[in-house]
This record gives structure tokens, sequence and C-alpha cells, in this order.
């Protein structure tokens, strides 16, 4: 069995063994290295590629929308929902019009997001009760 064959039965593993707040945390990680990547060809001669990886971005952040419960997470739900609207379409603008500046606004937005997510993800349920 190969490397990646090890490794993608690790990751899958990962995701069914993971809480549903670990999931989420799971999407911002994914959506930030897909981000930093396409930070780093957003200056280059590659617009396909700068696309592509955008595009992958904003497939995770509609997938992020798509999971809300607005009902269940009422006013909180609803801001998520807000600002994933956003983020979606400032990566619309950032393939048709790259700016370094203003990636670097959205990364640092949703870094702190995954953050806050992962810390609630930390936190037993007890105490929230």
């Amino acid at each position: 069995m190969s490397y990646a064959t090890h490794a993608n039965t690790y990751r899958e593993m990962e995701v069914l063994s993971a809480s549903p707040g670990q999931l989420v945390v799971m999407l911002y990680d994914h959506l930030l290295v897909t981000l930093r990547r396409a930070r780093l060809v957003m200056d280059s001669s590659n617009p396909e590629l700068r696309g592509t990886l955008l595009e992958k971005a904003r497939n995770v952040v509609a997938e992020l929308l798509s999971t809300l419960d607005v009902e269940a997470g009422g006013e909180v739900a609803r801001n998520l929902s807000g600002l994933y609207t956003f983020f979606f379409g400032e990566l619309v603008d950032l393939a048709l019009k790259p700016d370094v500046a203003r990636m670097d606004r959205v990364t640092v937005m949703i870094g702190e997001l995954r953050d806050a997510f992962a810390q609630a993800a930390a936190t037993p349920a007890e105490a929230f009760a």
C-alpha cells in the first residue's frame, strides 16, 4: 500500500470519527490552505491556477453556508450566513480582479473564525449548558 493510500485512509477515518464542530474546523483548515495557495499565485502569470484555487475556496464557503441551520442557530447562524455570503462575493471578485491586500484581509477574517470554531469544538458541551 502506498503512502498516498495510507494518507487517504487516515483522512477518511479522521472525517468519519469527527464531531460536527471538528468537521467545521476541518473545512476552515482546507479553506485556509487553499486561500494561501491562491495567494502564492496571485501575482503570477497563471490566472487559470488562481481561478481554480479560488473556485475551490468558494466551494468550501458554499458548503459552510449550506450547512447552517438558521432555525436552530438563530442570530449566530444568520450572522455567519452574512459573513459566508460576503466571503463568497470577495472570492468571486478576487478571481476577476486580483488584489493581494484584499486576499490577505479575507484570509485573516477566515482564520479568526476558524480559531473561534476550534476553541468551541474543544470546549466540552457541559460548558455551554
